[in-house]
């Protein structure tokens, strides 16, 4: 997986490109985890392929430490993940 961020002030862009699971999710852990000071961040998930549980883990971490999470440019099959998952109503999905 690809990330790739940017930042301005107390907002940050999170792109992720290929696939979010399992081997992949620690490493946003991280980077999410270490988020100081950013309270509007926004995942581009245009490039996302795929979404497993942990990834939808880390996403949920994000949720609980920043006010302000949304997500931009969900694809059709990430979208439905979202839909069964409930994480649709959770997120603000533009």
């Amino acid at each position: 997986m690809i990330i790739n961020k940017t930042a301005d002030g107390n907002k940050m862009t999170i792109a992720l490109e290929g696939r979010l699971d399992t081997s992949t999710a620690p490493e946003l852990q991280e980077l999410v985890a270490g988020l100081e000071g950013v309270t509007d961040l926004t995942f581009d998930l245009e490039k996302l392929m795929y979404i497993s549980s942990a990834g939808l883990r880390v996403l949920m971490i994000a949720k609980k430490g920043i006010k302000e999470v949304s997500i931009i440019n969900i694809n059709e099959d990430i979208k439905e993940i979202f839909d069964i998952t409930g994480f649709s109503t959770i997120f603000n999905i533009q």
